[in-house]
């Protein structure tokens, strides 16, 4: 992996907040995807609200028949219906309120560097299903069609919805595909054996750990036939959770995914793994090592400290890679390496 001398490429300060009084915190985890002559990116973008003397001010989305529309709510903080959640939010009147609110924004770029960031939301909280929030989107292009999975999170947990677009400007939305609580959704850009096919990631909660599953489905919303397919190893990079990233990758040797995992003291890096390419829940082989840790300061001070997260991976060329990831739950950078150095880490 060779980072970009550019990055970061996108920080918070390009990014023009979605209404006045919010405050862009972080903006990482892009999907990515390649439309007309342009890359395009998918950015993450979390806000806050800056909150006056002896008061709380948190973002809110306020849903109306024609969508959603970015709001805040300002209490008093000797009202007694007001309860502290630390910095994640508050308790008000017994409903949640997040200390973050999360959209999808579009960037453009014609170099795959110089990105401009579009200056409103893509996708804004719009449904109850998302209330708290639209976050880590995926682009998976489909003969004219880019569908758009993303992680939509409300009251009732995390789950993964599912839109498509032809043009970038509007979207057709599918509904959830996968239900609480799951995410990291990553869709095989064609069908295998007459099917499409998806790596998930359930929350485990009783035995086990959160591991990549794959399923598979005749028209990408109804989706069964579930296989755990790749499970955290007890080492210092994996042994909390793993989860999959961007469009796994059709090379001769089968498809390539490359993945994320949590390991001790919570530092995010990056894996690859190889899947059959006829049967993509079948493991041919793994990582031995790590493509990417987290190393620079962009990548170990920030808003999240430890993190590079992938969920944007485009060919470049005849075997080129381009990975885009966020650093720190704040910034978006670019890495930069070829399909024969990454199989050079499989065992």
């Amino acid at each position: 992996m060779r980072r970009h001398p550019s990055n970061p490429v996108i920080t918070p300060e390009m990014v023009r907040p979605s209404a006045d009084g919010y405050r862009v915190r972080g903006v990482f985890n892009p999907g990515a995807c390649r439309f007309g002559d342009e890359i395009v990116l998918l950015l993450r973008v979390s806000e806050d609200c800056e909150a006056g003397e002896g008061e709380a001010a948190v973002p809110m989305a306020d849903l109306t028949e024609h969508g959603g529309r970015p709001g805040i709510l300002r209490v008093s903080l000797d009202d007694p219906e007001v309860r502290l959640k630390d910095t994640r939010g508050i308790v008000y009147r017994g409903v949640d309120y997040l200390s973050t609110l999360s959209h999808i924004r579009l960037a453009r770029s014609k170099d795959g560097v110089s990105f401009r960031v579009e200056d409103t939301p893509f996708l804004f909280p719009s449904r109850p299903r998302e209330i708290f929030g639209v976050e880590d989107a995926r682009v998976t292009r489909i003969g004219s069609i880019c569908y758009i999975n993303y992680t939509c999170v409300s009251p009732d947990g995390w789950a993964t919805a599912l839109a498509s677009t032809t043009d970038f400007t509007g979207v057709d939305d599918h509904g959830i595909i996968f239900p609480p609580q799951n995410k990291d959704v990553s869709i095989f850009p064609e069908r295998i054996g007459g099917s499409y096919f998806a790596l998930h990631r359930p929350n485990n909660e009783g035995f086990g750990k959160p591991s990549i599953w794959c399923s598979e489905s005749p028209d990408l919303v109804h989706w069964g036939n579930h296989r755990c397919v790749l499970r955290p190893r007890d080492t210092v990079w994996e042994e909390m959770k793993i989860g999959g990233g961007g469009p796994s990758l059709r090379i001769p040797a089968g498809w390539l995914q490359i993945y994320h995992a949590k390991g001790r003291d919570q530092i995010y890096s990056l894996f690859a793994v190889l899947l059959d390419a006829a049967e993509p829940w079948k493991v041919v082989s793994r990582g031995k090592k790590p493509l990417l840790v987290p190393e620079t300061g962009y990548e170990t001070t920030g808003f999240f400290p430890g993190v590079v997260f992938t969920n944007g991976v485009l060919p470049d060329g005849r075997d080129r890679l381009r990975i885009y990831y966020g650093a720190c739950d704040e910034s978006v950078c670019l890495a930069e390496t070829t399909v024969d150095e990454v199989l050079a880490t499989l065992g």
